[in-house]
């Protein structure tokens, strides 16, 4: 299915085709073609990058909403692990496999030329093996000690939103690396501040219920993210002078970490 080709170019039109583009990009969810061909898909999908944390956000509204009705059947770690199995199937594991490897080529290369190079390679190693399996196993852990239904539900969408909006401050803090083609360098070079802006309105939508239950997390995360954010972008400037894919998806990831573990923490937390 696609898009009527007489569709005015009206800001209507552009803000639908971007939005479509993000959810293209993020998710293996059909939505109807957007464009006719790749200069197109390009220009869709930069411009569909302030949507990014508006698409974690119904993804974590998804996956919660899956992990309450499954905890109807099954004890909640199990819960944990259908719903996000489901999850990697609807984002095709996109960020897993940032993370993965991410952490084979950073955990394996010693020199900027290895690292980029273990980066192009869609084999993974043990780094990326041990990487992403405690990843997981954080994730799952974290989102099972979690026992009142809202705070579940809170804590998906909140999570997958804020993790979203962790890759706009990356891309807006540091360049894609320069001598690399990629899809990141394409889309990602010219990001703005205001872009960034009209990006964390969705994720403070998304925050907007743990805000509600949990305060003390939401001021949580953002201290860690601020520190996350600051590390990261110089270990990466460092290490390769530049941001990859699977950086900005090993710092969605860690984003969604962070808000789990303020949650979790705020509720552990003595009265």
């Amino acid at each position: 299915m696609s898009l009527p080709s007489t569709w005015p170019d009206s800001w209507l039109t552009r803000q639908v085709t971007a939005m479509l583009a993000a959810v293209q990009f993020l998710t293996r969810v059909p939505v109807p073609t957007y464009a006719v061909d790749a200069d197109t898909a390009r220009i869709a999908l930069r411009r569909g990058i302030v949507y990014f944390p508006l698409v974690g956000l119904l993804i974590g509204g998804f996956t919660g909403g899956i992990l309450l009705t499954a905890e109807q059947l099954w004890p909640p770690f199990i819960a944990v692990l259908l719903a996000l199995a489901i999850e990697a199937m609807v984002t095709g594991a996109f960020h897993e496999d940032a993370v993965a490897d991410f952490c084979d080529a950073f955990g394996g290369g010693w020199t900027r030329e290895s690292i980029l190079l273990i980066l192009r390679d869609s084999r993974i190693g043990s780094f990326g093996t041990v990487g992403l399996g405690l990843a997981l196993a954080l994730r799952v852990t974290l989102l099972a000690s979690l026992d009142d239904p809202k705070m579940i539900l809170a804590a998906s969408i909140g999570s997958s939103a804020w993790g979203r909006g962790v890759i706009l401050l990356i891309m807006r803090s540091l360049a894609p690396v320069t001598d690399r083609d990629s899809l990141t360098k394409d889309v990602a070079q010219q990001i703005t501040t205001r872009e960034v802006i009209i990006g964390w309105s969705f994720v403070g939508v998304g925050m907007a219920p743990l805000m509600i239950l949990a305060p003390g997390s939401v001021i949580g995360a953002m201290i860690a993210t601020g520190i996350f954010v600051i590390g990261f972008v110089r270990y990466l400037d460092r290490k390769i002078g530049g941001v990859t894919g699977d950086c900005l998806g090993t710092a969605c990831y860690t984003g969604q970490l962070i808000v789990l573990f303020a949650v979790t923490a705020t509720l552990g937390s003595p009265a």
